[in-house]
């Protein structure tokens, strides 16, 4: 089998030479490997990504498309347009790929060969501690109850955008990604899934994921997750799940409690402790996981940045669909 690696990228020099180089760190399957291609969808307002691109084309099969100020969903269309692959791999800018990747998944798939497929995402030892924090508030059960890529989940696995394989047939069957701005690659796994086809998870194929640097641009991005999901339920009306409400109800659940003091001092200690036990798990859980201190204390930054910034997005763009009527919802451009 041939693999086309797919990445939309914008800028961000530095995160295009560090996955590149992961690209060349591959260890590479034996029975029934046929290569690996790279395909960077760049829409970049200028050439800034060309001559660190130029330093890795002896060493890899890369193909850059540059199309100035182009956006995410049509980069991940233009990419596979242009694709030699039997399975076309989505990753974000943002990652960077083990050495043992390209193995999990070609074995994986001589066993199954399955027309979708995703992995989780980790923590880099090299990330900054918000990052790790980040990372914890992204993928723990306690915050997001497994739903990116855990192997225990609630419900139906969604591959996503940043860790996304998909038979390249099935890919044309689905025309693609649609132009949702945002919930974009939740939208065609969802399709996927309503037409049939066959989608799993592998969990030994993880990725590194950055995502954001500073809980401020964490926050926006979590936003736009949570008006997302409004608008994958107004056109896939199953694809609201309990899971998908927690932030909301945690998030009213913080800031209605204090209320209490004024009406039950019992109902109000209640809250104190179950607040408090839930921000101990959270203090623990992170602080075991990545063994240290910091990272557990700035994992309750975190996790309340998640809560809040999905919980509020999910709200706001409820309000705006179901009450104002606007079908289209809030408008999301890209989170900075």
């Amino acid at each position: 089998m041939f693999y086309s690696f797919i990445i939309p990228a914008f800028n961000r020099p530095d995160e295009i030479r560090e996955l590149l180089q992961s690209f060349r760190k591959l260890k590479l399957p034996d029975s029934g490997f046929e290569g690996f291609e790279v395909i960077l969808a760049d829409g970049s307002p200028t050439t800034i990504l060309s001559e660190i691109i130029s330093e890795y084309t002896a060493q890899l099969s890369v193909v850059h498309l540059h199309r100035p100020r182009l956006p995410i969903s049509p980069a991940r269309n233009l990419g596979a347009e242009h694709a030699k692959g039997d399975y076309l791999i989505f990753l974000d800018s943002d990652v960077i790929l083990p050495e043992h990747y390209l193995q999990h998944v070609h074995r994986s798939l001589q066993q199954r060969q399955v027309d979708a497929f995703g992995g989780p995402d980790a923590a880099h030892q090299s990330f900054s501690d918000v990052q790790k924090a980040i990372s914890f508030a992204m993928t723990s059960y306690l915050t997001t109850g497994g739903i990116r890529g855990g192997k225990k989940q609630l419900h139906q696995y969604n591959p996503r955008g940043f860790n996304m394989g998909i038979r390249k047939t099935a890919f044309q069957q689905m025309n693609g990604f649609s132009a949702f701005v945002a919930g974009e690659d939740i939208e065609l796994s969802i399709r996927m899934i309503e037409a049939g086809l066959t989608v799993t998870l592998i969990p030994e194929a993880f990725v590194y994921h950055k995502r954001r640097t500073t809980f401020k641009s964490f926050f926006r991005q979590v936003y736009r997750f949570g008006a997302a999901r409004i608008n994958i339920f107004y056109r896939h009306r199953s694809q609201l799940k309990i899971t998908h409400l927690f932030p909301s109800a945690f998030m009213l659940f913080l800031l209605t409690g204090w209320v209490t003091v004024f009406l039950s001092k019992p109902v109000f200690a209640a809250y104190l402790v179950m607040s408090a036990l839930y921000y101990a798990a959270i203090l623990i859980s992170a602080t075991l996981k990545e063994r240290s201190i910091v990272v557990g204390f700035l994992s309750l930054i975190a996790a309340t940045c998640q809560l809040f910034g999905y919980g509020s997005g999910l709200l706001a763009n409820a309000f705006a669909v179901f009450i104002l009527g606007k079908k289209e919802g809030l408008q999301l451009g890209a989170s900075k």
